[in-house]
């Protein structure tokens, strides 16, 4: 496939969309996927299905150089999104989490370092976990939920030059691949570029992921189960739609020359940011009757808040405001409800931090 933008992890929630957004505006796009979590399979087949001829597929693991070389002939873009994505599962396999999230990322930059016929623009999914648990900063506890005292912080969120500190296998994993990918554009000159993802949300997410806790919650209130919470519940997280979230990562390429060697925050925001007992009032009030809730301990590297300061992205890439949280759910709630995604999401869901 000649002349291609390249989307690893396109099958996945965010992966999908993106290579939807692309191949409606005109692109050829290459999916390359190892089709690892339960349900994305459905994403591949509905990107299929709506792009006969735009979208081609490549069902491999980022690990394998030799599908890896086959996907980058021609690309003229890399969108990096392959990841083992849940804590949880780092920390039960931490050699896994490694091999796919540090390995299989350093494979790819190598690739691209070395591949012939110009450089080629990359753009990775890096997270707000590279900051750690934030647990220095300090926090109190209101009817809104845990916020840091500082004004400032209060104001704005967490910006870029907050101390990267790695927490867990996968703060580990992400982090160390976060800073090749930085790297690589230093030293070589390559035109790559990271963007550090708070709770992206929307459309075609089914909630096995264990960041996916916004459709998680959907998903089980809608089927009237009750929802786990890992802590006291007032933990806040600034939430972004995914349609935002696309718009952010094809503004990253199409700006690729401005921005190249840089980090940005992107996430929704003071004005996204909302507990996660909060969130589940708001889904209450959309099913019709209260969420059950059950309570279990805090797990480790958990931040008990964080909201990204997505200032620089918003100005580098001339973002316009995010849609507010309430629409956005609203609009997940519809698309799970219309696709049936509530009756045949998997029944074994991570539960939310």
């Amino acid at each position: 496939m000649s002349g291609h933008l390249l989307v690893t992890g396109g099958a996945g929630f965010i992966g999908a969309n993106l290579a939807d957004r692309l191949a409606t505006e005109g692109h050829q796009v290459l999916v390359l996927d190892a089709l690892r979590r339960p349900g994305v399979e459905t994403n591949l087949q509905w990107l299929r299905r709506r792009h006969p001829g735009r979208v081609a597929s490549l069902v491999a693991d980022v690990r394998d150089p030799a599908a890896m070389a086959e996907a980058l002939r021609d690309a003229q873009a890399v969108f990096h999104l392959a990841a083992q994505v849940a804590v949880t599962t780092s920390l039960v396999d931490p050699a896994e989490d490694f091999g796919i999230n540090l390995h299989g990322t350093f494979a790819l930059l190598e690739a691209l370092r070395r591949r012939k016929g110009g450089a080629c623009p990359l753009i990775f999914a890096s997270t707000n976990k590279v900051y750690g648990d934030l647990g220095a900063i300090p926090k109190e506890c209101g009817a809104a939920g845990w916020q840091p005292r500082a004004a400032e912080l209060r104001l704005h969120g967490v910006a870029e030059a907050q101390p990267l500190d790695f927490h867990t296998p996968y703060g580990c994993s992400k982090g160390a691949a976060d800073q090749y990918v930085l790297d690589y554009a230093r030293s070589y000159g390559l035109p790559f570029a990271v963007l550090r993802m708070s709770c992206i949300y929307g459309p075609r997410q089914m909630g096995t992921e264990d960041q996916g806790w916004v459709a998680h919650f959907l998903i089980r209130a809608l089927r009237d189960e009750a929802v786990t919470i890992f802590g006291d519940g007032y933990q806040v997280r600034d939430v972004l739609h995914v349609d935002d979230a696309v718009a952010a990562w094809i503004a990253a390429w199409q700006r690729i020359g401005a921005v190249a060697g840089q980090a940005f925050n992107l996430g929704g925001g003071p004005r996204n940011a909302v507990s996660l007992l909060r969130m589940l009032e708001e889904i209450g009030a959309i099913t019709g009757r209260p969420v059950k809730i059950a309570h279990e301990a805090l797990r480790s590297g958990d931040q008990r808040w964080f909201v990204a300061d997505a200032r620089r992205a918003r100005e580098a890439l001339e973002l316009p405001a995010p849609i507010a949280w309430r629409d956005g759910l609203r609009d997940l709630a519809a698309w799970l409800m219309r696709d049936g995604a509530v009756a045949t999401a998997p029944r074994r869901l991570e539960a939310a931090t």
